[in-house]
């Protein structure tokens, strides 16, 4: 399980999307779809999380622009004039929906124009829509609005012409690609399969088990007919993601074996996913369910170890985390080959050279001979020493600096308060210390006996101060340490989860 796209910006929508995607918006003369026309479609044209294409055209509704609309777009009627007409249009249109799912704001509304302009050209359009309205409902229930208005302000999306189709539909992707950055790939796709699907029952599980379980964030139990505990997962809508385990097309073997064992489920609510994704990583380390494998607790880590060879050249070695730790080394992995795997995507992206990465041994690296890359134009010669040093040194370093490991911002413990925007009587505190998770806590008293107090000049919420440090404690539980770098350190995620953070100071002695 590789955590890099935890650290940065998501490039790309999550692979729980669909792979391929139109979102598009429209523009009308009006609200009613029977009495009322297009008169602008703009689509953003989306395969495998990226814009591949785009498409824009006005459409003459051959009736009057009100001028309320008129005020609203900025579309006057000496621009629909010679415009074509959406009869002129609906080939184009119908070529662009041929393999791809339909995504629109309020689909609806998109959908239910685009249906009776079909309608009245006498061909049938039925596509599902992916509503991307109630995917934002789904995935961010604190929210009680959730127009495209709303949107851009909560996120801060720069648009240029609020009203007109494809800037509007610019946002939709944008507001998919900032979700990507934030849930992770099976939170986005139970939502979209829920949008887009009906899941089916399974066999052995009484409806009753499904119909208790709640909207809310949180942590769920998969059971068998003993008992004994299958699956541990985690959600912001626990039962949207329980049944998200149940489409009939189990894309996910993992979730056809739940699907014929599973005969109870259990849950347990939190306020926010911060408090869900912490309790999810230490339930699957305690308790070992069957099914589980991510989150397990590791005994062995790795990491890149940085070195220079003979000639200057920097080099990447993938190393245990208990040998040579003067060296503070960079990121941590489950295991050498995701180390590989990671050390090759770096390669492609930043045109480093495999042979000195260790990633080709067809030879050693003191002979002066041209990786297989550099055929390829994937590689600048740095092997065979074509490449200036100083050149080649700069980019790999620039490649690797994500892979710090990040220093404690704190000068001692945290506490971080969790609370439900829409349930005053939902919240907890959790005590936090150099990236681990320490314990619940219940009052102040609770605090004082875990060895801490709040600091009487607190710093403002949610801001950290930088210390420099010239070594780095590891953290004990990878997994928690992700967790809490992708919260604590990231401004949306703290407003999104309503998480406040209160510095601390250790009781001393005597």
């Amino acid at each position: 399980m590789q955590h890099d796209w935890l650290l940065n910006k998501a490039s790309s929508l999550s692979s729980g999307f669909p792979e391929k995607m139109v979102l598009l918006d429209c523009e009308t003369t009006g609200g009613n779809a029977l009495r009322h026309r297009i008169i602008e479609i703009g689509a953003i044209i989306v395969d495998q999380g990226k814009i591949v294409d785009s498409w824009q055209s006005f459409c003459n509704p051959e009736r009057h622009l009100p001028q309320n609309i008129q005020q609203l777009t900025g579309i006057s009627p000496a621009m629909l004039k010679s415009a074509p007409t959406f009869s002129d249009i609906r080939h184009e249109l119908l070529e662009l929906f041929e393999g791809r799912i339909f995504v629109a704001h309020n689909a609806r509304f998109d959908f239910s124009f685009l249906k009776n302009e079909f309608d009245r050209e006498g061909i049938r359009f039925n596509l599902k829509p992916l509503c991307s309205v109630k995917f934002s409902r789904l995935l961010y229930p604190q929210f009680k609005r959730h127009g495209l208005t709303e949107i851009i302000n909560r996120f801060k999306f720069e648009i240029l012409k609020r009203h007109r189709a494809l800037d509007d539909a610019q946002i939709i992707y944008d507001f998919f690609l900032e979700s990507s950055r934030l849930f992770d790939r099976n939170e986005i796709a139970a939502v979209c399969d829920t949008i887009l699907e009906t899941p089916s029952m399974p066999p052995f599980l009484n409806a009753k088990e499904i119909n208790k379980l709640p909207k809310k964030p949180g942590v769920y139990y998969f059971r068998n007919n003993v008992g004994d505990l299958l699956y541990v997962g985690k959600s912001v809508n626990i039962r949207n993601r329980v049944m998200s385990h149940f489409s009939q097309d189990y894309r996910n073997p993992k979730d056809l074996k739940i699907s014929t064992q599973v005969r109870s489920v259990d849950f347990k609510k939190t306020p926010t996913d911060f408090g869900a994704q912490l309790l999810e990583s230490e339930q699957i380390k305690a308790l070992q369910p069957s099914l589980n494998r991510r989150l397990r607790r590791i005994r062995q880590l790795y990491r890149f170890s940085l070195g220079q060879n003979s000639e200057g050249y920097k080099v990447l070695n993938i190393e245990s985390l208990n040998t040579n730790l003067e060296n503070p080394g960079l990121g941590l992995f489950r295991s050498v080959n995701q180390a590989k795997s990671v050390l090759s995507k770096l390669a492609d992206e930043h045109h480093l050279c495999h042979k000195l990465l260790g990633l080709d041994k067809t030879s050693s690296q003191g002979e002066r001979k041209l990786c297989f890359q550099v055929q390829l134009k994937k590689c600048f010669g740095a092997c065979g020493g074509a490449e200036p040093v100083y050149d080649y040194n700069s980019r790999l370093e620039a490649a690797v600096t994500k892979y710090k490991l990040k220093v404690w911002p704190w000068d001692s413990a945290i506490l971080v308060k969790e609370q439900d925007p829409n349930d005053a009587d939902s919240f907890a505190f959790h005590l936090l210390n150099n990236w681990q998770h320490i314990r619940k806590i219940e009052d102040e008293q609770e605090l004082e006996e875990s060895g801490y107090r709040a600091k009487k000049n607190n710093l403002p919420i949610g801001t950290t101060k930088k210390f420099e440090s010239s070594s780095i404690d590891y953290p004990a539980d990878l997994d928690t340490y992700y967790i809490l770098i992708r919260f604590l350190l990231d401004s949306n995620k703290l407003g999104i989860n309503n998480l406040r953070i209160f510095p601390l100071e250790p009781i001393l002695e005597g």
